[in-house]
């Protein structure tokens, strides 16, 4: 008798930790801020980025669009021409506008400043998604004010 506790205990304890351990377990626990990525369909640097927050813990959705739609959806959202880049996205009340680093995602969501979000205006070598940190070009996040000028909000040096 003693034996057969023993054993369902064994059994009971391995399945609690098979559930813990396994990676549906996990992803519930690190599903992290919910990202709507509007991009262009045949863009790889886009889906690069998005890769790199997914491994930042970002839970994203893409929506195809080109042309004049992404254009539209910018303009409609707040991104003025000048700031513009190749992906425009959506988190938890801001817009995310080309390469902005998961750090400074993140620490909008933490501030919480009364703007439209954040740009990385063309599309900076180095930058997320768009080759190596290593051999950066140096590049600012800028924070898009509801009047539609911009703030730098976070400066990266040359590599």
């Amino acid at each position: 008798m003693t034996r057969n506790t023993l054993s369902r205990r064994m059994l009971l304890a391995g399945g609690t930790a098979l559930v813990v351990a396994s990676p549906l377990g996990g992803l519930a626990q690190a599903a992290g801020p919910a990202i709507h990525v509007v991009k262009d369909p045949n863009c790889g640097c886009c889906s690069a980025w998005i890769e790199i927050l997914e491994q930042d813990g970002f839970a994203v959705t893409t929506e195809a669009a080109a042309g004049t739609a992404l254009m539209r959806y910018k303009l409609e959202n707040g991104i003025p021409p000048e700031l513009g880049s190749c992906h425009t996205a959506r988190v938890d009340g801001y817009m995310i506008e080309g390469h902005v680093p998961a750090a400074d995602i993140r620490r909008l969501l933490d501030e919480r400043p009364d703007a439209v979000g954040l740009a990385v205006p063309g599309m900076p070598y180095g930058s997320p998604g768009m080759g190596p940190e290593s051999a950066r070009d140096a590049y600012d996040v800028l924070l898009i004010q509801r009047d539609g000028s911009a703030d730098v909000f976070t400066s990266y040096a040359a590599a």
